[in-house]
């Protein structure tokens, strides 16, 4: 049987898969050469900047709880309106490079899964040419979670830990889908509604300190007298965190940031 023309040709020429590999290596810093990064004043890298358009959306429930029409497009929204898909989150850590993902689940039952992401991101110049390994932790419980989610809380916990390690890791402050709760209402689908409010949130509790400790009556109040002030020390740079300043009530903070602030109090 006589042979093919493009099998002979497809035969005769060499294989050459260097094209990938050149354009993939890292230069001296430890950065990928066939991208541009974005640069923040001081010479770090700035990866809020390098999460393309198509990974965002506007932030539904934001919208909704404070009775607004919800946007068609994430033009001039601010970070704290937006959410960040998984895939933007996987996109910035193959930018940034990692050498290791691991998970550890701390806690594992039938409604309730914890899980700690540790990733191991490659040397570059931020870290001074060493690697680092940076965990985060996160939750899938029936209470934050619904529909076909309520089946896998081992992969959404995974999920969520690991875009919380990411994002925080290069301290993106666009909360991640994963994180988000989607349950109705925040309600679990098999437990009865509760009262509005959340007496031992992080918000809640944030206000309370606030109030019984430093006397404020308002969260304008508290951002005026004391997160400015401890913006403004600049001897001991007590708390300074871009995303804040667009924050209107003490729910836009996020519980990460409340913890901190609770500290300071403290």
């Amino acid at each position: 049987m006589a042979k093919s023309k493009n099998s002979t040709e497809s035969k005769s020429q060499p294989i050459d898969n260097s094209s990938g590999p050149n354009l993939f290596s890292r230069d001296e810093n430890g950065l990928l050469k066939n991208i541009q990064y974005s640069f923040n004043e001081d010479g770090s890298i700035n990866w809020r900047e390098m999460v393309g358009g198509e990974h965002l959306f506007p932030n539904k429930s934001w919208f909704q709880s404070r009775g607004k029409d919800m946007p068609r497009s994430i033009d001039g929204l601010s970070d704290y309106q937006l959410l960040i898909k998984l895939s933007g989150i996987k996109e910035l850590a193959k930018l940034r490079g990692f050498s290791d993902v691991s998970y550890e689940v701390v806690k594992c039952e039938e409604n309730h899964v914890s899980v700690i992401c540790t990733v191991t991101f490659l040397p570059n110049y931020e870290t001074f040419g060493e690697p680092v390994a940076f965990q985060d932790m996160a939750n899938a419980t029936l209470n934050n979670t619904s529909s076909f989610a309520t089946k896998f809380l081992e992969t959404i916990a995974c999920n969520r830990a690991f875009v919380r390690c990411v994002r925080n890791f290069l301290q993106v402050h666009i909360v991640g889908d994963d994180e988000i709760d989607k349950s109705e209402s925040g309600q679990s689908i098999s437990t009865p509604k509760k009262s509005a409010g959340n007496p031992l949130s992080p918000s809640s509790l944030l206000e309370k300190k606030a109030k019984e400790s430093l006397g404020c009556d308002s969260f304008e109040e508290f951002r005026k007298e004391h997160i400015k002030k401890w913006w403004q020390d600049k001897v001991d740079g007590i708390y300074q965190n871009d995303s804040i300043k667009n924050a209107e009530r003490w729910e836009d903070i996020p519980a990460k940031e409340t913890r901190i602030m609770l500290s300071l109090i403290s």
